[in-house]
């Protein structure tokens, strides 16, 4: 087939996760074609093989893809809009057990709630914040506290309103469409980690060349 002087737009997220074994180009390219014709069969080319058995992932350079591409295309000018490196990983797909998933929810939301009540204990412990509203109490009123009192109540009220709004999420709802500093951190993480395995890979030489 002819493409004379059609140019192939390509474009690869950092990290692609697939489910099947043979994976072709479609499956982690998105491709954009001033001949629109020959993008079927490019996307049904297949460049890589994941053994049977175990979980696996990959460092792909984009040059291999190209190199691939020409192979059939010679003459088709590819131009890469994406990362010039991508991580490609396969995991077996396992049976969904709501039980199990129940019981790991479970725990980690009550991990987290006690750490989290720890955590506020000891700063109010360390900062000395019931001496502090007690010595406010008596100052304004004139006489010594007795138990819990409004300004305590006040505090307990305000910290739960400050965190939810800090995290901005209440429940399965999001006050505003901005993510959440949770959702904002997972991300940076991930992007720390794909960077990571794509340059350890590079230094150990561990790209693989597409068949």
């Amino acid at each position: 087939m002819s493409v004379g002087n059609c140019v192939l737009y390509i474009k690869g997220e950092q990290c692609v996760e697939v489910k099947k074994r043979d994976v072709t180009l479609g499956d982690i390219l998105t491709m954009e074609c001033t001949q629109s014709q020959i993008l079927p069969k490019l996307k049904t080319m297949k460049f890589l093989k994941i053994p049977d058995a175990g979980c696996h992932r990959y460092v792909i350079s984009i040059l291999s893809i190209i190199e691939l591409i020409h192979k059939d295309f010679p003459n088709l000018q590819v131009q890469n809009v994406g990362v010039p490196d991508m991580i490609v990983v396969y995991e077996e797909q396992k049976s969904h057990q709501p039980v199990v998933q129940g019981c790991k929810i479970a725990f980690v939301a009550l991990l987290s709630f006690v750490g989290a009540a720890f955590a506020i204990m000891t700063f109010n412990n360390d900062s000395g914040t019931p001496k502090l509203f007690a010595e406010i109490y008596e100052l304004i009123m004139g006489k010594p506290q007795k138990g819990f009192g409004v300004l305590e109540l006040s505090y307990s009220i305000g910290l739960v309103v400050g965190i939810i709004i800090f995290f901005n999420h209440f429940g399965k709802r999001k006050l505003t469409v901005d993510p959440t500093p949770i959702e904002v951190e997972m991300r940076l993480y991930e992007n720390d980690i794909q960077t990571t395995v794509i340059s350890d890979y590079s230094r150990k030489g561990q790209d693989i060349d597409v068949d």
